[in-house]
């Protein structure tokens, strides 16, 4: 089978989705795969992001992840969105970054490949399931081929049960979660290579 190259791209205000990037990416990389942790690039005003401590902590935590390139999309065969959800949609960071692929989109580039998307929000009620599906019409534009956890193991719903995308309130990450997390990440794997062969 061929090697699942797995994208895993995040944005993090505060740190939640951070932690979900890292355990993701230490899962699909037991699972076998060739892994890029990127980070998406702030588009905040830097006095904007200054004014607020922990904001200005967790971009000073992911320095060194590389920034997510157009090269970091076509190089993968597979894809694990992550973002916080604003207002039910993706963070205007993570969206300023997809509104650039459209190049790629137009050439073929981001089609025949995988998804798979998880959110945090401020509480339960805070838009989880629409970010996360916001985020699969994208990739159905693209041509993807949604890779959703569903309940096809019984961490998803230890987690709380998003059959979409693991989802999480801010701040709580657990141990619960991280369990769904690498799920989620080594089914990501499994098809990715399944379809890539």
């Amino acid at each position: 089978m061929t090697q699942a190259r797995i994208a895993i791209v995040f944005y993090s205000t505060y740190g939640t989705n951070h932690q979900v990037a890292l355990a993701a990416a230490e899962a699909a990389r037991a699972a076998g795969a060739d892994v890029r942790l990127r980070r998406i690039a702030e588009t905040a005003p830097a006095e904007v992001v200054a004014g607020q401590d922990a904001w200005k902590a967790q971009l000073d935590k992911v320095q060194d992840i590389p920034e997510v390139s157009h090269d970091d999309m076509e190089w993968a065969n597979g894809y694990f969105f992550i973002s916080p959800t604003r207002y039910g949609a993706v963070a205007s960071q993570m969206r300023a970054f997809i509104d650039t692929l459209g190049g790629l989109w137009f050439a073929g580039k981001l089609a025949n490949k995988t998804f798979t998307a998880t959110t945090s929000a401020q509480n339960a009620h805070g838009g989880q399931e629409s970010t996360i599906l916001g985020l699969y019409t994208t990739a159905m534009h693209w041509g993807a081929v949604i890779v959703a956890p569903g309940f096809t193991d019984a961490s998803v719903a230890e987690a709380g049960g998003n059959p979409y995308g693991f989802s999480t309130n801010a701040g709580a990450l657990d141990d619960k979660g991280r369990a769904a997390v690498a799920h989620q990440a080594k089914r990501l794997v499994e098809m990715t290579a399944k379809l890539a062969a």
